[in-house]
This record gives structure tokens, C-alpha cells and sequence, in this order.
């Protein structure tokens, strides 16, 4: 298990390289992560490198048993390289580009950039390959910032369609180009993408720029692979979550590319890490995927789908403070160990924080580290030092430990791409199209069944097609609306071989090429599904659910919210009903027998309480039963199978206040080894998370 930080001793007011590294070894720090933002100290002349700086530390942590990942220092690019180059910076629209100032400001497709770039990447591998210290190289950082509309980019897109169409026919009758007489003659037509409205068009130039970043990062990979030792591993960090603010990042298919994924997770702490979760629509940070304990959870799940459900690295995360002057929440005594610990429940077999000391100066003064500015130890040096012996202890079962999962979240990149360009949702403060829908509506049904207590793991529409889907019970496809015809019949062959299939709004709707479809709604969907609709309705206020017939599956105050499916039933049954004066005729929620399994079609936006229920309830439908019951309300429980059939629990009290777990069966505990027989009431302190071993 890697423990460790992002050491940046070039950023320290003074030189303490000796101080911080024997506060790393009290801290059970195990590695760091260096070099990959000071290009400029890499290379302060054009073509002069100067590895001393970088090589003392290295050095100096091996000596003290840490190891060191080396990153390439390509996203922050030194002056003298944007004043040589100027056409080398990013432009974010025809004709606007960015200026020097910042970082991963560059146009990653130039060849000019590419050339330095390549150099310095060499150089610096080259120099580190060799290096006992050194176990792996991180390639960039969290790259795919700016959609690129630089004059090369704009060409290459071009010649992109051509290879991708065969011609312009093609291209037209894709795109539906007679709208607006948008219809392209030549290929010289071709618009810029910043003036575009068609939907076609969108779906491809995001596709494109995805591409992008996807083969930047894999030349670099091969360089790097070409220089180093095999046993030295190849990462990228990419952002948590749904990558909002990468909008040309695919964390998934960068995945492909490297040994090992890292992610970034940072999380909302104090009480937004409270069970339950009594957070409806909170304001959520510019640098956070959610706030809520699901939110932390989300973001492991995303991170083991860029793995292909195997292990990751969390190469960033709280240390103290993250965010900006207005963002101080530092986490309550225990809250990092928790984290830590339900990150790697959920796979993490890396655990970084950011960073190792708080910087005196640049952007990120406030974003603080292991150390504050005053650079003694304190309670998140505590708290974090504590957690590394935790950890150190029970590396030798998390290095075997394989996280169990009900429950599979089918995610679409083209369906977030072309939700984001035609929102269906509107933003709940403004009421303007809210470019998030596609994340919204994931994000509400992966919240319910997190609440509903089930674990879930994710697949990728797109990069994992040739998956088994059939060891999960539970399959959900939250607004999967790009859809192809095969991926449609994938999706139905699950549930006929006896799969609970969950399709919600928005599903369906258009094909490959964003074209909306001449078969009535949902389309390939609709005679397996048992349902179809003409219509659908935004709703204005939050409407109650009725039941339909048979058990009561919805609490009392269950709603539907933003979005209405008009729902016609052919062959399915009705669950729900919205108890209103029009829409009432019409389902909410069905669900169809179809050959060995069953199709449930939820045509609303749930709110949490309603996700929760239905989660239960498809759960239950598919013969998922509980085994850990009359639950604490602030308690979660996950597990991960270990070979010999062997389970590894993780019991953790999301509350302040104290809690007792009855144990289901005879189970001991991870650490120590003490053993509780079945029944016995295990303590759980404010804040705390004990594992446990059971046969």
C-alpha cells in the first residue's frame, strides 16, 4: 500500500528537506510524488537541464526508505518557451487565445510544444530511469482543461472526419445538416465549433478532443516506457468524478494507456460526511464531484471503472483545507482516517495527499497540506501520521482484497456530451439549462442505492463493450441517452438471460450520431421495456408518487422531480403513479418481465427518498437480500472478497455520535485479531471505521 504525499520542496519558503523527510518516516509516508509542475526548473535555459535540485531529494528520501514517483513536467510550461512559441498557447475560441500566466495552457497538438516537450520528457526519464528511488513516472497532470480551437486542431479535426465519414454524403446525412441549410459542399465548409448548433457536429468534435488528450497522453507513455525500468510503473492523475472541469478528459480510456490509474479525490468534509444524508441540492465546490459520503464513494467507483474494476491510485486528496479563502472546512478528528479507509475498501491501493506543506505563495495558498504554513506538525499531520500506521498494518490484506459490488452503473461519455450541449434539466437556483444534467441524473440514482446500503461498481459504455455483464444482479443505465442499436441489444440480452435491467429518463433517445429516432420513444428499447411515449414534460415543482398497485414500494413523501416520461404501457406493469390532476394517467415507473429477467423503466428524476425506495425495491426484485440488518442509520458497511473465500468488512459510523453493530456472524477484527462471536455489539466511536476478518 503507497502512503504518501505531493512533496513540492522547490515551492518552501526555506530549505527543510531533511526536517520534512524525518516527519515523513514518523508519518509512515512511504513515497512521494515530485517534479511533474516546474518545467522551468527542469529546463531554466532552452535546452540546458539542470537536475540537481530534483535528483537531492530523490536521493535523500531512497536513503530514507521513501520512494518517489517522478512526474513529466509538461502541463506547466516555462516562460521562455510561450515567448519563443506564442502559437503554442491554448486557444478556447476561434481566435482567442489563451495568454501566458497559468498552467496547461498550451495546445498539446503543436508541433513546436511537441518538440520541447519530448526533450525534457527524455531527459528527465532518462535521468531517473536508473534510479533505485524512483518506482514509477506520472506522464502530465490532470490534462484536458480546454477544448482546443487552435487553426492545427481545427485541420486535424477535419481530416478526422474524413477518416471517420469516408465522405461528405456521410457527414450530412449524420449530422441531419438540411436543418438551418448547414448542408457542407466542401470540406472547406466546415464551420468552427465554437459557432456550431448542431448536435451531430458536438458529438463529434467532443469525441475528437477526447482523441486528443488520449493520444498525447499515450505518446508520452511510450516514451517514458521506452526509458524506463519494467519494474517501474506508468501513471496519470487524472480528476475525480465526472471531470467536470477537464471537459476533454476520459478517465477511463487514459486508463488503458497506463499501469496503474490515479485519481484525484477531494471530498466536502465535516458534516457533510454525515449519515444519513440529509442534503437535498447543497452547493456544490468548483473542485468537488458531490458533497455528501455518496460523493466520496461516486468517486472511488469512477476511479476503479478507468481500471477496468481493478486497483487505483489516489494520488491527491484532503490533507487539510481544500479549496480557496472562502473554502475552510478542515475534516473533524477521524474524518481522514475514514476516507481513507472507504477509499480503499473501494479499491485504492495508493493513498496521496495534497500536498505536503501549505505553499506561501501562488494560487494555491489555502489549498493546504500535511504541514500549515507554519510548517509544525498539527492535527492533520496527527490524524494523518496515525492513518499511516492503520494502513501499513493492513496493506497485506487490501493487497488481496477484490471490493464486492451488487450493483453496475452503466456510464455514457457521448451521452454526457451531448446532454451537456442540450440540457434537459434545468439548474435548480437560475432555472437556466444546466449543463450537468447528465451527472445530475447519474448522480441521483447512484445516490440511492449508496443509501439504499448497496455497493456498486461502474462500466463504461463506450471503452468497455466487450464486459460480462452478467455477474451483476443489477444493471442501471442513468440517462443513457446516446445509444446505438448494438448497445441497445447488449443491454437487452442482459436482462432476457436474467438481469434486473434499470433504464431511466432520457434513455434511448437518439442514436450514435445524436439524431433523434423515428421509432417511438424509447426506440429499440420500447417492446422489451413494455413501454412507449410521445410526450414528456418538465416539471416545475416536485410531484408526490402514488402507488400504482400491489406492496407499497414508496415512502411517504416520495416525489418526482424536473423531468416526466408520458408513459404509455403496452406490456409492462405499472409501480408508480404521479399523483397529479393531468399527469396521473401516466406511470412513473414500470417494470416488465422479458424472458429470464426484468426491465424496470424509471421516467422521472426521483428525488432522494424516491431513488432510495426504488433502489430497495430493484434490489430486492432481483433477489438481493441484506445480510447485515437493523443498521444504525449513520452506518455503512462494505466488503471485498479475499482468496479462500475469506470477506474483509469495513463497518464504518458516519456520525459524530457513537453507535453498537450487531454482528451477523462470528467476524475478527483486522488489526488486532481479537474475535467477537455472532451477535456480539461492536463499538463504534464518533467517526470511526473498524475492518474486519471473517471465513
Amino acid at each position: 500500500m503507497l502512503f504518501g504525499a505531493a512533496y513540492y520542496p522547490e515551492y518552501e519558503a526555506v530549505d527543510r528537506l531533511d526536517a520534512d523527510i524525518e516527519l515523513m518516516r514518523a508519518a509512515g509516508v512511504n513515497y512521494v510524488r515530485v517534479g511533474e509542475s516546474t518545467w522551468h526548473l527542469w529546463e531554466p535555459i532552452d535546452g540546458q537541464f539542470n537536475f540537481d535540485w530534483i535528483t537531492r531529494v530523490v536521493d535523500r528520501c531512497h536513503a530514507a526508505g521513501i520512494s518517489s514517483i517522478v512526474g513529466t513536467p509538461t502541463y506547466a510550461i516555462p516562460a521562455w518557451l510561450a515567448r519563443r512559441y506564442p502559437a503554442i498557447l491554448a486557444q478556447t475560441g476561434t481566435g482567442t487565445p489563451l495568454t501566458y500566466g497559468g498552467r496547461q495552457n498550451v495546445d498539446i497538438t503543436h508541433g513546436a510544444y511537441l518538440f520541447h516537450a519530448e526533450r525534457v520528457i527524455r531527459a528527465a526519464v532518462g535521468h531517473f530511469a536508473g534510479h533505485a528511488g524512483v518506482i514509477g513516472f506520472q506522464v502530465d497532470n490532470e490534462t484536458g482543461v480546454y477544448l482546443l480551437h487552435n487553426p492545427g486542431v481545427r485541420e486535424r479535426f477535419a481530416d478526422h472526419l474524413k477518416a471517420t465519414y469516408g465522405s461528405l454524403d456521410a457527414v450530412n446525412e449524420a449530422w441531419g445538416t438540411n436543418h438551418w441549410s448547414l448542408g457542407l459542399g466542401d470540406w472547406a465548409d466546415l464551420w468552427p465549433a465554437d459557432h456550431n448548433s448542431s448536435p451531430g457536429y458536438n458529438l463529434a468534435w467532443r469525441r475528437f478532443q477526447t482523441s486528443l488528450v488520449t493520444e498525447f497522453l499515450a505518446w508520452q507513455a511510450g516514451i517514458v516506457r521506452e526509458l524506463a525500468r519494467p519494474d517501474q510503473f506508468v501513471t496519470h492523475c487524472t480528476v475525480g468524478g465526472h471531470e467536470l472541469i477537464r471537459p476533454a478528459g476520459n478517465a477511463r480510456a487514459v486508463a488503458r494507456l497506463v499501469d496503474i490509474p490515479g485519481v484525484n479525490v477531494y471530498y466536502s468534509t465535516q458534516d457533510t460526511l454525515e449519515l444519513p444524508d440529509h442534503h437535498t441540492e447543497p452547493p456544490v465546490p468548483s473542485w468537488a464531484a458531490g458533497v455528501g459520503v455518496w460523493a466520496l464513494y461516486l468517486q472511488a467507483d469512477m476511479a476503479r471503472v478507468a481500471a477496468k474494476n481493478d486497483r487505483f491510485l489516489v494520488l491527491e486528496s484532503n490533507a487539510s483545507n481544500a479549496g480557496y479563502p472562502h473554502e475552510n472546512h478542515p475534516a473533524y478528528d477521524g474524518q481522514w482516517r475514514q476516507a481513507a479507509l472507504a477509499l480503499a475498501a473501494r479499491g485504492a491501493r495508493g493513498m496521496g495527499y495534497w500536498h505536503w506543506h501549505s505553499c506561501h505563495t501562488g494560487k494555491e495558498i489555502y489549498w493546504r497540506g500535511v504541514l500549515g504554513h507554519d510548517y509544525q506538525p498539527g492535527r492533520p499531520y496527527r490524524e494523518i501520521a496515525a492513518l499511516g500506521a492503520e494502513l501499513a498494518t493492513l496493506a497485506p490484506l487490501l493487497g488481496q482484497a477484490e471490493p464486492d459490488a451488487e450493483v453496475a452503473f452503466l456510464y455514457s461519455q457521448d451521452s454526457k456530451y451531448a446532454l451537456q450541449f442540450q440540457p434537459p434539466l434545468a439548474d435548480p437556483v437560475t432555472g437556466r439549462p444546466d449543463p450537468a444534467s447528465y451527472e445530475r441524473i447519474f448522480n441521483t440514482f447512484y445516490r440511492g442505492y449508496f443509501d439504499a446500503g448497496l455497493q456498486m461498481a461502474c462500466i463504461d459504455l463506450e471503452e468497455d463493450r466487450g464486459e460480462d455483464l452478467s455477474r451483476w444482479p443489477v444493471l442501471v443505465v442513468p440517462a443513457g441517452y446516446v445509444l446505438a442499436d448494438a448497445d441497445a441489444s447488449r443491454l437487452v440480452d442482459y436482462a432476457a438471460a436474467g438481469g434486473h435491467l434499470v433504464l431511466t429518463l432520457r434513455t434511448g433517445y437518439v442514436d450514435e450520431h445524436g439524431r433523434a429516432r423515428t421509432d417511438t420513444a424509447p426506440g429499440p428499447l420500447s417492446v422489451p421495456a413494455g413501454v412507449a411515449y410521445q410526450e414528456f414534460t418538465n416539471l416545475r415543482t416536485a410531484v408526490p408518487v402514488a402507488v400504482a398497485a400491489g406492496e407499497p414500494i414508496a415512502s411517504d413523501g416520495a416525489s418526482a422531480t424536473y423531468w416526466a416520461d408520458l408513459l404509455r404501457v403496452t406490456t409492462a406493469e405499472p409501480v408508480l403513479h404521479y399523483d397529479h390532476p393531468s399527469w396521473g394517467q401516466y406511470p412513473a415507473v414500470t417494470t416488465h418481465r422479458w424472458f429470464a429477467g426484468r426491465i424496470t423503466w424509471v421516467g422521472t428524476l426521483p428525488d432522494p427518498v424516491l431513488a432510495r425506495d426504488l433502489a430497495r425495491w430493484t434490489a430486492a426484485a432481483a433477489g438481493i437480500t441484506p445480510l447485515w440488518t437493523e443498521l444504525p442509520t449513520s452506518v455503512r458497511i462494505d466488503s471485498a472478497s479475499l482468496p479462500g473465500g475469506r470477506k474483509l468488512w469495513f463497518v464504518g459510523n458516519w456520525s459524530g455520535q457513537p453507535v453498537s453493530v450487531r454482528l451477523p456472524f462470528t467476524a475478527q477484527r483486522a488489526r488486532t485479531g481479537d474475535t467477537y462471536p455472532e451477535g456480539h455489539q461492536l463499538q463504534l466511536a464518533a467517526w470511526d471505521t473498524t475492518a474486519l476478518l471473517t471465513a
